[in-house]
Protein backbone atom coordinates (compact mmCIF):
# COMPACT_ATOMS: atom_id res chain seq x y z
CA UNK A 1 0.00 0.00 0.00
CA UNK A 2 2.84 2.13 1.20
CA UNK A 3 4.12 1.56 -2.33
CA UNK A 4 1.40 2.01 -4.21
CA UNK A 5 1.04 5.24 -2.76
CA UNK A 6 4.74 6.39 -3.06
CA UNK A 7 4.39 5.85 -6.99
CA UNK A 8 0.90 8.23 -7.07
CA UNK A 9 2.56 11.11 -5.13
CA UNK A 10 5.77 10.67 -7.62
CA UNK A 11 3.11 10.54 -10.71
CA UNK A 12 1.30 13.89 -9.11
CA UNK A 13 4.63 15.60 -8.52
CA UNK A 14 6.06 14.51 -12.45
CA UNK A 15 2.50 15.52 -13.95
CA UNK A 16 2.96 19.13 -11.81
CA UNK A 17 6.42 19.46 -12.96
CA UNK A 18 5.18 19.26 -16.48
CA UNK A 19 2.19 21.91 -16.30
CA UNK A 20 4.20 24.12 -14.13
CA UNK A 21 7.23 24.02 -16.85
CA UNK A 22 4.15 24.41 -19.91
CA UNK A 23 2.80 27.57 -18.16
CA UNK A 24 6.37 29.08 -17.65
CA UNK A 25 6.92 28.61 -21.33
CA UNK A 26 3.94 30.03 -22.10
CA UNK A 27 4.12 33.12 -19.61
CA UNK A 28 7.62 33.78 -20.61
CA UNK A 29 7.26 33.36 -24.32
CA UNK A 30 3.63 35.08 -24.75
CA UNK A 31 0.71 33.82 -26.75
CA UNK A 32 0.79 31.12 -28.57
CA UNK A 33 3.82 30.68 -28.93
CA UNK A 34 4.01 30.60 -32.56
CA UNK A 35 4.78 34.32 -32.98
CA UNK A 36 8.30 36.12 -31.50
CA UNK A 37 7.56 38.64 -29.30
CA UNK A 38 9.70 41.19 -31.89
CA UNK A 39 6.99 41.09 -34.02
CA UNK A 40 4.37 41.68 -31.62
CA UNK A 41 4.89 45.61 -32.31
CA UNK A 42 5.60 46.53 -35.40
CA UNK A 43 3.89 49.25 -37.67
CA UNK A 44 1.27 47.11 -39.84
CA UNK A 45 2.23 48.82 -42.41
CA UNK A 46 6.16 48.37 -42.21
CA UNK A 47 7.56 45.15 -44.23
CA UNK A 48 9.84 42.96 -42.15
CA UNK A 49 12.03 39.40 -42.94
CA UNK A 50 10.90 36.80 -41.21
CA UNK A 51 11.88 33.07 -40.87
CA UNK A 52 8.49 30.96 -41.25
CA UNK A 53 8.73 27.62 -40.14
CA UNK A 54 6.18 24.68 -40.80
CA UNK A 55 4.73 21.68 -39.53
CA UNK A 56 6.42 19.77 -42.20
CA UNK A 57 8.68 20.37 -45.44
CA UNK A 58 7.17 23.54 -46.94
CA UNK A 59 5.57 23.56 -50.16
CA UNK A 60 4.52 25.24 -53.11
CA UNK A 61 1.10 25.69 -51.32
CA UNK A 62 2.81 27.27 -48.23
CA UNK A 63 4.55 29.56 -50.49
CA UNK A 64 1.54 30.72 -52.10
CA UNK A 65 -0.38 31.05 -48.43
CA UNK A 66 2.76 33.83 -47.49
CA UNK A 67 2.04 34.99 -51.26
CA UNK A 68 -1.70 35.93 -50.51
CA UNK A 69 -0.69 37.85 -47.48
CA UNK A 70 1.31 39.79 -49.29
CA UNK A 71 4.94 38.18 -48.45
CA UNK A 72 7.49 37.58 -50.83
CA UNK A 73 9.60 34.23 -51.05
CA UNK A 74 13.43 35.09 -50.14
CA UNK A 75 15.23 31.81 -49.56
CA UNK A 76 14.39 28.22 -48.85
CA UNK A 77 15.49 27.03 -45.29
CA UNK A 78 14.29 23.56 -45.64
CA UNK A 79 16.92 22.25 -42.77
CA UNK A 80 14.23 23.38 -40.44
CA UNK A 81 11.12 23.40 -42.69
CA UNK A 82 10.85 26.86 -43.21
CA UNK A 83 11.59 30.08 -45.36
CA UNK A 84 12.80 33.48 -45.29
CA UNK A 85 9.94 35.49 -45.95
CA UNK A 86 9.06 39.23 -46.56
CA UNK A 87 5.98 39.73 -45.57
CA UNK A 88 4.23 43.03 -43.98
CA UNK A 89 3.65 43.22 -39.99
CA UNK A 90 -0.14 43.60 -40.07
CA UNK A 91 -0.04 40.40 -41.63
CA UNK A 92 1.98 37.92 -39.15
CA UNK A 93 -0.95 37.58 -36.76
CA UNK A 94 -2.82 35.92 -39.25
CA UNK A 95 -0.34 34.13 -40.44
CA UNK A 96 0.70 32.56 -36.92
CA UNK A 97 -3.29 31.32 -36.44
CA UNK A 98 -2.09 28.99 -39.42
CA UNK A 99 -2.88 25.62 -38.26
CA UNK A 100 0.21 24.84 -40.88
CA UNK A 101 2.84 27.01 -39.31
CA UNK A 102 4.90 26.14 -36.17
CA UNK A 103 6.77 29.68 -35.71
CA UNK A 104 7.48 32.53 -36.86
CA UNK A 105 10.71 34.61 -36.27
CA UNK A 106 12.54 37.43 -37.14
CA UNK A 107 15.86 37.14 -39.17
CA UNK A 108 17.60 38.15 -35.53
CA UNK A 109 21.57 39.50 -36.44
CA UNK A 110 24.32 37.72 -35.51
CA UNK A 111 27.24 38.64 -34.63
CA UNK A 112 31.18 37.01 -34.24
CA UNK A 113 32.35 35.96 -31.28
CA UNK A 114 35.16 33.69 -29.74
CA UNK A 115 37.03 32.91 -26.53
CA UNK A 116 39.52 30.70 -24.70
CA UNK A 117 39.74 27.51 -26.82
CA UNK A 118 43.11 25.41 -26.51
CA UNK A 119 43.42 25.05 -23.01
CA UNK A 120 39.95 24.61 -21.98
CA UNK A 121 38.83 21.97 -24.11
CA UNK A 122 41.94 19.82 -23.65
CA UNK A 123 43.21 20.04 -27.36
CA UNK A 124 46.92 19.40 -26.04
CA UNK A 125 46.29 16.19 -24.53
CA UNK A 126 44.89 14.68 -27.37
CA UNK A 127 47.33 15.99 -29.70
CA UNK A 128 50.24 13.30 -27.68
CA UNK A 129 48.02 10.77 -28.63
CA UNK A 130 48.78 11.49 -32.12
CA UNK A 131 45.03 12.85 -33.42
CA UNK A 132 45.67 15.87 -35.60
CA UNK A 133 42.51 16.06 -37.23
CA UNK A 134 43.60 14.02 -40.77
CA UNK A 135 40.85 13.42 -42.96
CA UNK A 136 38.49 15.27 -40.85
CA UNK A 137 36.64 17.57 -42.49
CA UNK A 138 35.56 20.67 -39.58
CA UNK A 139 33.33 23.55 -41.49
CA UNK A 140 33.74 26.62 -40.21
CA UNK A 141 30.94 29.13 -40.75
CA UNK A 142 32.25 32.37 -39.79
CA UNK A 143 33.39 35.64 -41.75
CA UNK A 144 35.47 33.31 -44.28
CA UNK A 145 38.83 32.35 -44.52
CA UNK A 146 42.11 34.33 -45.48
CA UNK A 147 42.47 32.33 -49.05
CA UNK A 148 46.34 32.27 -48.62
CA UNK A 149 46.93 31.57 -45.05
CA UNK A 150 50.44 29.48 -44.62
CA UNK A 151 48.80 27.58 -41.55
CA UNK A 152 46.49 26.04 -43.86
CA UNK A 153 48.37 23.82 -45.75
CA UNK A 154 48.53 20.09 -45.81
CA UNK A 155 51.92 18.28 -43.91
CA UNK A 156 52.88 17.18 -47.91
CA UNK A 157 51.32 19.57 -50.56
CA UNK A 158 48.21 21.25 -50.64
CA UNK A 159 45.57 23.75 -49.66
CA UNK A 160 43.53 22.28 -46.65
CA UNK A 161 40.60 24.91 -47.09
CA UNK A 162 38.70 22.48 -49.45
CA UNK A 163 35.76 24.03 -50.43
CA UNK A 164 34.51 27.77 -49.94
CA UNK A 165 31.02 29.23 -50.58
CA UNK A 166 29.14 32.59 -49.41
CA UNK A 167 25.74 32.83 -48.03
CA UNK A 168 26.08 36.63 -47.31
CA UNK A 169 23.76 38.56 -49.57
CA UNK A 170 25.39 40.42 -52.52
CA UNK A 171 29.03 39.41 -51.15
CA UNK A 172 29.77 36.57 -53.49
CA UNK A 173 33.51 36.44 -52.17
CA UNK A 174 34.74 33.84 -49.17
CA UNK A 175 37.69 35.51 -48.45
CA UNK A 176 37.85 37.23 -45.41
CA UNK A 177 37.92 41.06 -45.04
CA UNK A 178 37.28 41.38 -41.43
CA UNK A 179 38.91 38.42 -40.12
CA UNK A 180 37.48 37.05 -37.50
CA UNK A 181 36.83 33.98 -39.36
CA UNK A 182 40.62 33.46 -40.43
CA UNK A 183 41.36 33.87 -36.76
CA UNK A 184 38.75 31.20 -35.78
CA UNK A 185 40.21 28.70 -38.40
CA UNK A 186 43.58 29.37 -36.83
CA UNK A 187 42.23 28.23 -33.43
CA UNK A 188 40.53 25.05 -35.57
CA UNK A 189 43.31 23.92 -37.01
CA UNK A 190 45.92 25.87 -38.12
CA UNK A 191 49.14 24.23 -37.91
CA UNK A 192 51.48 26.86 -37.03
CA UNK A 193 53.96 27.08 -40.05
CA UNK A 194 53.56 31.49 -39.45
CA UNK A 195 54.56 30.98 -36.17
CA UNK A 196 57.71 28.69 -36.56
CA UNK A 197 60.18 31.68 -38.18
CA UNK A 198 63.46 32.04 -37.26
CA UNK A 199 62.45 35.40 -35.33
CA UNK A 200 59.71 33.63 -33.73
CA UNK A 201 59.15 33.30 -29.66
CA UNK A 202 56.00 30.73 -29.55
CA UNK A 203 54.61 28.70 -32.34
CA UNK A 204 50.68 28.89 -31.94
CA UNK A 205 49.08 25.61 -33.87
CA UNK A 206 45.13 25.10 -33.77
CA UNK A 207 43.09 22.39 -32.20
CA UNK A 208 42.91 19.58 -35.08
CA UNK A 209 46.51 20.49 -37.54
CA UNK A 210 46.09 19.02 -40.47
CA UNK A 211 41.92 18.48 -40.82
CA UNK A 212 40.50 19.85 -43.92
CA UNK A 213 38.29 23.20 -43.91
CA UNK A 214 35.49 23.75 -45.23
CA UNK A 215 34.65 27.26 -45.18
CA UNK A 216 31.19 28.40 -45.35
CA UNK A 217 31.16 32.14 -45.30
CA UNK A 218 28.14 33.79 -43.63
CA UNK A 219 29.13 37.27 -41.71
CA UNK A 220 29.71 39.86 -43.68
CA UNK A 221 32.60 42.39 -43.95
CA UNK A 222 31.43 44.07 -40.70
CA UNK A 223 31.46 40.44 -38.74
CA UNK A 224 27.62 40.81 -39.16
CA UNK A 225 24.98 38.19 -40.34
CA UNK A 226 21.67 37.38 -40.10
CA UNK A 227 19.79 33.58 -38.84
CA UNK A 228 18.89 32.91 -42.30
CA UNK A 229 22.67 32.90 -43.76
CA UNK A 230 23.57 30.97 -40.71
CA UNK A 231 21.03 28.72 -41.17
CA UNK A 232 22.00 28.33 -44.89
CA UNK A 233 25.22 27.67 -44.29
CA UNK A 234 24.68 24.91 -41.77
CA UNK A 235 22.21 23.11 -44.53
CA UNK A 236 25.23 23.43 -46.76
CA UNK A 237 27.49 21.93 -44.61
CA UNK A 238 24.88 19.07 -43.77
CA UNK A 239 24.23 17.97 -47.44
CA UNK A 240 28.33 17.99 -47.72
CA UNK A 241 28.96 15.89 -44.94
CA UNK A 242 29.96 12.43 -46.65
CA UNK A 243 31.41 14.28 -49.38
CA UNK A 244 34.17 16.23 -47.24
CA UNK A 245 33.52 13.90 -43.96
CA UNK A 246 32.17 16.90 -42.03
CA UNK A 247 32.46 15.54 -38.45
CA UNK A 248 32.85 18.88 -36.83
CA UNK A 249 31.14 22.45 -37.49
CA UNK A 250 32.27 25.72 -35.61
CA UNK A 251 29.63 28.69 -34.96
CA UNK A 252 31.55 31.46 -33.14
CA UNK A 253 28.84 33.78 -33.35
CA UNK A 254 25.92 34.12 -31.64
CA UNK A 255 22.92 36.86 -30.24
CA UNK A 256 20.94 37.29 -27.07
CA UNK A 257 18.28 34.58 -26.69
CA UNK A 258 14.87 35.61 -27.84
CA UNK A 259 12.48 32.58 -28.10
CA UNK A 260 12.14 29.33 -26.63
CA UNK A 261 14.95 26.90 -28.05
CA UNK A 262 11.25 25.38 -29.51
CA UNK A 263 10.82 27.55 -31.73
CA UNK A 264 14.48 29.33 -32.81
CA UNK A 265 15.06 28.57 -36.31
CA UNK A 266 18.53 28.55 -35.86
CA UNK A 267 18.62 26.15 -32.39
CA UNK A 268 16.98 23.63 -34.85
CA UNK A 269 19.24 24.06 -37.84
CA UNK A 270 22.26 22.93 -35.08
CA UNK A 271 19.83 20.47 -33.68
CA UNK A 272 19.31 18.99 -37.46
CA UNK A 273 22.94 19.44 -37.93
CA UNK A 274 23.80 17.19 -34.77
CA UNK A 275 21.17 14.61 -35.85
CA UNK A 276 23.05 14.78 -38.64
CA UNK A 277 26.13 13.11 -37.18
CA UNK A 278 27.88 16.34 -36.99
CA UNK A 279 29.52 17.68 -33.39
CA UNK A 280 28.48 21.46 -33.81
CA UNK A 281 30.39 23.83 -31.53
CA UNK A 282 29.08 26.51 -30.44
CA UNK A 283 30.46 30.37 -28.79
CA UNK A 284 27.74 29.50 -26.06
CA UNK A 285 28.37 31.57 -23.69
CA UNK A 286 29.82 35.26 -25.05
CA UNK A 287 25.94 36.84 -24.47
CA UNK A 288 25.63 34.78 -21.17
CA UNK A 289 24.71 37.82 -19.16
CA UNK A 290 22.81 39.83 -21.76
CA UNK A 291 19.45 39.93 -20.88
CA UNK A 292 17.97 42.43 -23.23
CA UNK A 293 15.47 40.16 -24.71
CA UNK A 294 14.11 39.54 -21.16
CA UNK A 295 14.18 36.15 -21.42
CA UNK A 296 16.88 35.67 -18.88
CA UNK A 297 18.77 33.17 -21.43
Amino acid sequence: MATAKHRLTTQMNKTFVFFLSTFLAGALFGGNGKLAKELESLDPASNVDVIVQFKQAPTEAHHQKIKQRGGVHKKSLDVVNGSLYSVPAGRLKELADDPDVASISPDRAVTAASDQSMVTIGAEIARTYGYDGTGIGIAVIDSGVYAIELDYTAKTVGYRVVYSESFVPNQAGTNDVYGHGTHVTGIVAGNGKLSSCSGCTQTFRGVATNANIINLRALDNLGAGTDSAVIAAIQRAIALKSTYNIRVMNLSLGRPVASSYLNDPLCQAVEAAWKAGIVVVVAAGNEGRNNSAGTSG
